[in-house]
């Protein structure tokens, strides 16, 4: 069969791990050892050679993504598979949503099984809500969120007293009760609540499949436990070098905890196939346990180390630098740019669209983040579940959208279902009875009558009629591909939205897009790219913090980083970096790799040499002529910061500045601007999309129009 020859070209590591059928193994996978291939091929080895149903298999991953590739491969292979079969593959929340839904009495824990989602924004509103009503003392509101967290970890005892002596205990109580009134569970109660039906329950799966097992938190490590029953056998891959997740409660002794508790087996996938040995060579130096890291390619180019002087110079260095990478005929998706906070695509966002070069952000930005489809979810969610009290009060008192009512007003009208008060609520009220048969996002549009709340008078107006369009399009295409009746498919919808976001704004990447892919060093995680470009290797960004475990977690993050690379890695640092509390020059990070593997190359037009430049413009002034100075010391864009440094050491007089009415020029970087001033030596153009700029006429490479 087919499957057959796919364990065939396994190497003996991964044949070994796939074969094996330990009640329990642990593998430890390097980077770029094929874990996702060991994985799947396992998969389809027990049901194929083993006869081991899917529906006896739970297949736990850490995103949506890895579980969707993992299911498209089974449907290539046979595409008779049925939905039904595969529940039990996705996400851990996922997978326990699945059977808290489908196998197990959730009644008895008050809830319905229509219940909701929800995010932990929301969570955080009821909180807030309960404080107000209930007038209780809670210190510390700007950190609820960690404290309703580490309240809900400290075990159950007789009595829980506050170290703060408020009433964060009595608020944990009065949340878990308004939450099964209002029949919603945030993450963490999705976990709890299965854990603890799972107490009475068996479910044991004759075999449990764990990927990305070094990210598992306590919660997590749990649901396995109760999963697992006598009979149950195990298989989990990971690599310890990418716990890159400790802020979110992944632990690194999960290898240690799982080999012991189970006492399983431990493999190895010693071998990488991805990357060149010249950048595993510098990989290894931020390894952490002293592991080994084998390859089979070739050394390859160096590590190119580049001196940028901040990151809008470096996102015009950029420009082209891919475009002559694309002109040998490398594809842009196969290019990669990598940073450490997510704010810092937006200069080479900019920078790319004002010279064409096709991008796309991967970005955690999800449906609350757009105020109108904020506002339309709760409107959802409160016209589906009628207990969802707090969503029917911020639809009909939000102060931009609805009937924009007092708060006061919109909480008496859901508390006594009063529907000859509001248009708006009657429509919700009876969205259940009146909506099953709807099969059209235009239908949906004209029940709700969204012209008339979203107000055509309103500056948005336009934008949020197309934002609330692609969604609800979006929710009628989720409902066809679940094959789901219509108020199914959007309950459905609405908790799969809370759980993994909705890429309504198209920030997430797609590999099938020919584009350069721009995300965090986080995002980057599981994937692979021909050129990879590290930016902002500066101290304070990369590594960003210093306490002793997160300088361990921003090493094994840089590490990822650099694995993403297959054929060609550049890191940068930057001379004078854009944001807070980060040092110039380079971090530590680029001494840890040895000088053998580097080439260093400086980017001339970023160094810029100010006494020099300084004395020049004065000489020049003085002698009332143009300047005349060496493309090593000077460049022709003087950035704000220059500017400030320059104009305290050369008082240019102003009266010898010409003042210049609508004169155009045309820059190649900057696009058309207005000139603004001019004198025989400077010239001060205004850009649409960047601003202000100030250059020395000699080295402009200014077009008058």
């Amino acid at each position: 069969m087919h499957y057959q020859k796919e364990i065939e070209k396994l190497n003996e590591y991964q044949k070994e791990a796939v074969l094996d059928e330990s009640d329990a193994c642990i593998v430890k996978a390097n980077v770029g050892s094929g874990k996702t291939t060991v994985l799947i091929s396992k998969i389809i080895y027990l049901h194929y050679d083993k006869n081991i149903s899917y529906k006896d298999m739970i297949v736990l991953t850490f995103t949506n993504k890895a579980a969707n590739e993992i299911k498209e491969r089974l449907l290539a292979l046979d595409d008779s598979i049925q939905s039904e079969e595969l529940k039990g593959f996705g996400t851990f929340h996922s997978v326990a949503l699945h059977l808290l839904k489908d196998r197990l009495s959730i009644e008895k824990m008050g809830y319905t099984k229509d219940f909701l989602v929800i995010e932990p924004e929301e969570e955080l509103d009821i909180a807030m809500e309960i404080i107000q009503e209930e007038k209780l003392a809670i210190k510390y509101k700007n950190r609820m969120k960690k404290r309703l967290e580490q309240a809900n970890a400290i075990e159950r005892e007789e009595e829980k007293i506050s170290k703060y002596n408020d009433d964060i205990f009595r608020l944990v109580q009065l949340l878990k009760e308004e939450k099964v009134k209002q029949n919603k569970m945030s993450f963490s109660d999705i976990l709890e609540n299965v854990n603890h039906l799972l107490e009475h329950n068996i479910i044991a799966p004759k075999w449990i499949i764990i990927d990305e097992v070094q990210d598992s938190d306590k919660q997590q490590l749990e649901f396995i436990d109760r999963l697992k029953g006598s009979d149950t056998k195990m298989f989990a891959v990971g690599d310890p070098n990418q716990v890159i997740y400790s802020w979110r409660g992944s632990t690194l002794n999960v290898f240690y905890t799982l080999k012991h508790k189970y006492k399983a087996k431990e493999l190895s996938l010693p071998i990488n196939y991805r990357s060149s040995s010249s950048i595993l060579e510098a990989a290894r130096c931020f390894l952490l346990d002293g592991s080994d890291l084998k390859g089979v390619r070739e050394s390859g180019s160096k590590i190119i180390v580049k001196n940028q002087y901040n990151s809008f110079n470096e996102a015009c260095y950029l420009v082209d630098r891919i475009k002559e990478i694309h002109n040998l005929g490398v594809k842009y998706s196969d290019i990669a740019i990598f940073y450490r906070l997510q704010d810092q695509s937006q200069v080479f966002e900019d920078v790319f669209s004002k010279n064409h070069i096709p991008y796309e952000v991967s970005m955690k930005k999800n449906i609350r983040d757009i105020p109108v489809l904020n506002w339309m979810i709760k409107l959802f969610r409160f016209s589906v579940n009628p207990n969802d009290t707090s969503s029917g009060v911020y639809v009909l008192s939000n102060k931009d959208y609805g009937e924009r009512m007092k708060e006061v007003t919109a909480r008496n009208i859901v508390r006594e279902q009063s529907i000859e008060k509001s248009e708006l609520y009657t429509k919700m009220h009876k969205f259940l009875n009146e909506c099953s048969e709807i099969t059209k996002s235009e239908e949906i549009y004209d029940y709700f009558e969204f012209n008339k709340y979203i107000r055509p008078t309103s500056a948005t107006y336009k934008e949020d009629k197309e934002s609330i369009c692609a969604l609800l399009n979006i929710i009628i295409e989720y409902m066809k591909e679940k094959q789901m009746k219509f108020l199914n498919g959007l309950k459905d919808f609405v908790n799969s939205s809370a759980l993994y976001g909705v890429n309504i704004l198209q920030k997430d990447i797609s590999s099938d897009a020919d584009s350069i892919k721009l995300m965090t060093l986080h995002a980057s995680k599981g994937l692979e790219f021909s050129y990879v470009f590290i930016t902002g290797v500066n101290y304070g960004l990369i590594p960003l913090s210093t306490r002793d475990m997160e300088e361990e977690e921003e090493m094994r993050l840089f590490f990822v980083g650099i694995t993403r690379a297959k054929d060609y890695l550049e890191l940068s640092y930057y001379t004078n970096p854009d944001y807070q509390r980060v040092a110039s020059g380079e971090s530590r990070y680029i001494h840890m790799i040895p000088s053998k593997l580097i080439e260093s190359d400086e980017v001339k037009s970023a160094n810029v040499n100010l006494q020099e430049l300084k004395k020049q413009i004065q000489e020049a002034k003085n002698e009332c002529k143009k300047v005349e100075v060496s493309s090593e010391v000077l460049v022709g864009e003087i950035t704000e910061t220059t500017e400030v440094e320059i104009e305290a050491a050369v008082a240019i007089d102003v009266e010898t500045v010409t003042e210049v009415a609508m004169k155009l020029v045309r820059h190649k970087k900057y696009g058309t601007g207005k000139v603004l001033k001019e004198d025989d030596m400077m010239i001060e153009v205004e850009f649409e999309n960047y601003g202000t700029k100030e250059f020395i006429k000699a080295f402009s490479e200014l077009e008058f129009l």
